[in-house]
């Protein structure tokens, strides 16, 4: 059997992702390790490779599955279309985060089934039925496309992410040289652990899981790292640092293999105040940079999205971070909201935490999520395209034009020009001038973003 797993590239309107960081795609690899050997597997990456016609008509896979996260879906939906006017035959599922909490989204004649949560096994068994012509139905963690409705199967059972193979890693080789995040390339990425005990307002994850917490053993951890060929390693966790005694074992463990990788992953700030030993013991093992949700300078609008950390706890952190040489991605959230003194407060706050990277992400509520329970009925667009935490999808408070004027100097601003400066010293040298040009595309996109909700509002109109 010849199976397609296709990665897909972010909608043409959206800003962002594939232009500043690509990870590998872990979870075509997962379910990639599913299937082989007994069948011949392809990845196509078609955020570095766009040759969709060449691959099916080269490989003539039998059956063809797409993930998607939201801002994906009319991308996904267009592939499917493509794929089987190539070849009605070709048995064509849908998985990822978009397809476990609406699945109803991707009720299509050209999507055949839908996978939801945690794809390995259901693809495997859908692969099986396929390939001795069994129905489809019944297979826990899936749904199917009728007419005009989702009927779903019975939910899987809880995940033992030790259960899981290794990823097939083999099958991104062409790629791999080109996955990154700013100067860290190539990198790798490896998944420790999935889901989150927290509760923020803005995000899903937690529900998926339903609030719990899943880890995998740091012996199986050290295994695959052991495996990992680059010298960066992400870490694709909803948060790492949370169990701290399994991390503190796992940091030990890493010491004793002699296992040394440049890491990054993700870190709460009230976690990274209440354990410096920990973070002290991966810094001596390579922990290179951290991703911390600061999200936002006052606590009233930490508590709005029930975030359970505090400015005290966001800034502890920073020094901290700092006095380890450890870097800090910070990450910041702009609230549709905000005025012209909340921008220039944010702006100060960003210098006075002398911060050499921040990124700034539009408050968006992405389906899943309680803030879509709660603001659902406000939104301005339903374009899954804008879904890119950049498109503000609720009402500003200031017009358009002059929220993504002061979005604009956020990020123009933020950082005093001496640090953005000083980071390009992270790069190899022939990349400064490529680094550069996208700066320079993004920073004009930001200038004319307010033009797309016309267009955007048009196509939607035109689709109905």
């Amino acid at each position: 059997m010849k199976i397609l797993l296709i990665e897909p590239p972010k909608p043409e309107m959206s800003i962002g992702g594939d232009d500043v960081f690509i990870f590998e795609p872990l979870a075509l690899e997962y379910v990639a390790a599913g299937v082989m050997p007994e069948h011949d597997v392809r990845i196509l990456d078609m955020r570095l490779d766009d040759d969709l016609r060449g691959t099916l008509e080269a490989f003539n896979p039998d059956i063809v599955g797409i993930t998607a996260y939201t801002v994906h879906v009319n991308v996904v939906k267009n592939l499917f279309a493509q794929i089987k006017a190539w070849n009605t035959r070709a048995f064509t599922v849908v998985g990822g985060h978009h397809a476990t909490v609406m699945p109803a989204d991707f009720l299509s004649p050209f999507i055949d089934l839908i996978v939801v949560g945690e794809g390995v096994f259901a693809f495997r068994e859908i692969v099986a039925r396929f390939a001795r012509g069994a129905t489809m139905v019944g297979i826990q963690g899936t749904v199917l496309p009728q007419q005009n409705h989702v009927v779903n199967m019975e939910p899987q059972p809880t995940i033992d992410l030790d259960a899981l193979p290794f990823p097939q890693r083999r099958l991104t080789s062409k790629y791999r040289r080109r996955y990154y995040s700013d100067w860290m390339k190539p990198l790798a990425s490896i998944r420790t652990s999935r889901g989150c005990p927290y509760r923020c307002t803005f995000c899903a994850e937690w529900k998926l899981t339903g609030g719990r917490y899943f880890k995998r053993n740091p012996k199986r951890v050290v295994e695959e790292l052991d495996e990992i060929e680059e010298e960066c390693v992400f870490f694709a966790d909803d948060e790492s640092l949370i169990d701290v005694p399994r991390m503190t074992l796992l940091a030990s463990m890493l010491r004793e293999s002699g296992i040394r990788k440049r890491y990054f992953l993700y870190g709460r700030s009230d976690t990274i105040t209440r354990n410096v030993a920990l973070l002290r013991a991966w810094r001596e093992i390579g922990l290179e940079r951290i991703f911390v949700g600061i999200e936002f300078f006052r606590d009233e609008d930490l508590a709005f999205i029930r975030k359970r950390s505090t400015v005290e706890d966001n800034e502890k952190a920073v020094q901290i971070l700092r006095d380890l040489g450890i870097d800090i991605y910070a990450s910041f959230i702009v609230r549709p909201g905000f005025g012209h003194e909340d921008f220039a407060a944010l702006r100060k706050y960003c210098r006075q935490l002398e911060l050499d990277f921040a990124s700034f992400a539009v408050l968006t509520p992405l389906p899943g999520t309680d803030l879509m329970e709660d603001v659902g009925d406000k939104l301005i667009t339903h374009n899954y395209d804008c879904f890119d935490f950049i498109h503000t999808l609720l009402p500003t408070r200031l017009s358009l034009k002059e929220f993504y004027s002061e979005y604009h100097d956020l990020y123009a601003k933020g950082v005093a020009v001496s640090k953005q400066l000083s980071l390009l010293r992270r790069y190899p040298v022939r990349e400064v001038p490529s680094l550069l040009a996208r700066g320079r595309r993004f920073y004009k996109r930001l200038k004319t973003i307010h033009l797309d909700y016309e267009v955007s509002n048009q196509s939607q109109k035109s689709s109905l």
